[in-house]
């Protein structure tokens, strides 16, 4: 497993280098029968081992792809029970998920050797969830190796940088039922439930959507932020968020809902199935492909419309919070942009609530139909305020203020 040494103290680092200092002086001075003696050599800096490192990436992946933890375990380092129990965990993950096209190609040294003979590594990975995903997904990811007499062993995988795949950080729970796939760092069987749920909750309203629904659980939500490549802290926040599960821009780049067990765990039963509808959404629109050709506000107010368009909630629950805002400091000028969904916001569930309540008024004016149509017909670089005056009759700036005035109706 990769651990991070701490910092020595400032007056250990500089007494070490005055021996070192004192040591070399004295091996100068020493004479035998006014002879120089040098001091012994030193021995070579261990030097990082790329050829090995591919040769055991490439028997790691056949022991992955036939799902054989036995192979897996004799490529950690001699002694190293916790990487063999990883490697070993990280087969039957591979079996269970089915994970398919697996490829794990060594591209470069993270530094150097260090005394205990390991380096760190970056890895291009690829892997797919056959059944589930159309292609498979590529990202970086840190590998621990470590040199041995005759070999390179792994003694970890993750790190500070790039991705880790949440089947690639440990052993996982895995449930593949119908339409649905779980892989979960701890009990994949409330997800499982709640995304079997959102399935038919999303064919409602969008029954041509049939690729089915991944759901990953990590063990927490810095494990989130690897999973997601994201800056520490990122989704801190959120219960949940859909995007891309590997590092290629391709339109076909899996998409799979993450969970941030912290966040989601603290949700009663039907806020967790809202939360799993919304992001099912977001999954069969392909909002995480073209993040940029839908405004913020109808993303994520149609996801909420078509989540809550059968749950039976007053309006003093679903708007609570914007009607709190709005009642302190009144509408806001402008429908919800990107800033609005900064996931370290103060007012993020104000805007989310409101951005609903804008896409209600929308299916309530012109049919759920139209606003569908509207929505998953936008694409990169349309006029949308061109393309919202052909769908509802009415110009943007308009809407707005009818948005507004139904805000403050309903603070009042």
């Amino acid at each position: 497993m990769t651990s991070k040494a701490g910092r020595p103290r400032p007056w250990v680092a500089g007494l070490s280098s005055c021996l070192v200092l004192v040591l070399a002086v004295v091996g100068w001075v020493v004479l035998t029968d006014d002879e120089y003696v040098a001091p012994p050599a030193t021995a070579p800096a261990a030097a990082v081992r790329p050829g090995e490192a591919a040769a055991t990436l490439r028997d790691l992946e056949a022991a992955l792809s036939t799902g054989d933890p036995d192979a897996a375990a004799a490529l950690a380092p001699d002694g190293d029970d916790e990487a063999a129990a990883l490697l070993r965990a990280l087969a039957g993950n591979a079996d269970r998920i089915q994970v398919e096209d697996l490829t794990l190609r060594y591209v470069d040294s993270l530094g150097g050797v260090d005394g205990d003979g390991r380096w760190t590594a970056t890895v291009e990975t690829g892997w797919r969830f056959a059944g589930f995903d159309p292609v498979p997904a590529t990202a970086e990811v840190e590998f621990l190796l470590e040199a041995e007499d005759d070999r390179t062993a792994i003694a970890g995988v993750g790190g500070a940088t790039g991705r880790t795949p949440v089947w690639l950080a440990g052993p996982v729970d895995v449930v593949r039922q119908g339409d649905v796939l779980v892989v979960a760092a701890a009990d994949a069987g409330g997800p499982a439930a709640l995304a079997r749920n959102a399935v038919p909750v999303v064919r409602r309203v969008l029954p041509s959507w049939r690729s089915g629904l991944v759901v990953e659980v990590p063990p927490d939500a810095s494990a989130l932020d690897g999973a997601l490549g994201a800056e520490p802290g990122e989704y801190a926040a959120v219960a949940a968020v859909t995007g891309r599960v590997g590092d290629d821009g391709s339109p076909r780049t899996p998409v799979h809902v993450l969970l941030n067990p912290a966040v989601f765990g603290e949700l009663d039963r039907q806020g967790a199935q809202v939360v799993m509808s919304h992001e099912a959404v977001h999954v069969a629109t392909g909002a995480a492909v073209e993040p940029d050709a839908v405004p913020p506000w109808l993303t994520e107010g149609y996801a909420d419309y078509v989540a809550l368009r059968d749950v039976d909630l007053p309006l003093s629950v679903t708007a609570a919070q914007v009607i709190r805002r709005v009642r302190r400091d009144g509408a806001p000028a402008a429908l919800p942009g990107d800033e609005a969904f900064d996931t370290r916001t103060t007012h993020l569930g104000a805007s989310y609530e409101a951005s609903w309540i804008a896409c209600t008024m929308l299916a309530e004016r012109s049919g759920e139909q139209v606003l569908t149509r509207f929505y998953t017909g936008l694409e990169v670089g349309d006029d949308v305020a061109a393309e919202f005056r052909a769908a509802f009759g009415l110009s943007l700036a308009a809407f707005t203020e009818q948005w507004r005035d139904r805000l403050t109706d309903l603070a009042g």
